[in-house]
């Protein structure tokens, strides 16, 4: 049996609008990141801190490791992040119960109260896209941020996002 679909329209492939796409994603990025990165120089903190307060929060008691697994970043750059985070309060370090080596993260009260605030803002922003574009366009914007990351990555991290490790 044929298909009786017309082919897709392959005008969205074509450099001008891929090139719209990124530089949307930059202007999205800007503005999505703006109030949250005022508020983060009061505290003399940045988006590396706040990255690592959002994924702590979603993750809680988890390895330093795994940390490093979701932020690709090197162990110098989330020791310094920590570092910050446990000196003013915001983090707290244990040791694994099973094994002593291991360094598991947890927000504190302070560190909740700040994530709360940081996120909150970017929240209000995605529920006003959300709302203003529907159900559709949500589905189609999370396909899309999914194939944006490395082809191995994204069963990882669409589990992680949907509440597994």
């Amino acid at each position: 049996m044929v298909d009786s679909k017309p082919p897709a329209n392959p005008l969205f492939l074509r450099e001008e609008e891929l090139r719209q796409g990124i530089e949307l994603m930059f202007y999205a990025y800007r503005d999505f990141t703006f109030e949250s990165d005022q508020q983060l120089k009061r505290y003399q903190l940045g988006r590396a801190h706040h990255r690592a307060l959002y994924f702590i929060g979603r993750h809680p008691g988890q390895t330093v490791g795994h940390l490093l697994s979701i932020l690709k970043v090197t162990k110098q750059s989330i020791s310094r992040v920590l570092k910050d985070l446990i000196g003013q309060a915001y983090v707290e370090q244990k040791s694994g119960a099973r094994d002593r080596r291991e360094r598991l993260l947890w927000l504190t009260e302070k560190g909740q109260k700040l994530e709360r605030d940081l996120t909150g803002r970017q929240s209000q922003r995605f529920a006003r896209a959300y709302r203003e574009t529907g159900a559709e366009a949500v589905d189609g914007f999370r396909k899309v941020l999914l194939g944006l990351l490395d082809p191995p990555e994204r069963a990882i991290v669409d589990k992680r996002v949907r509440g597994g490790r």
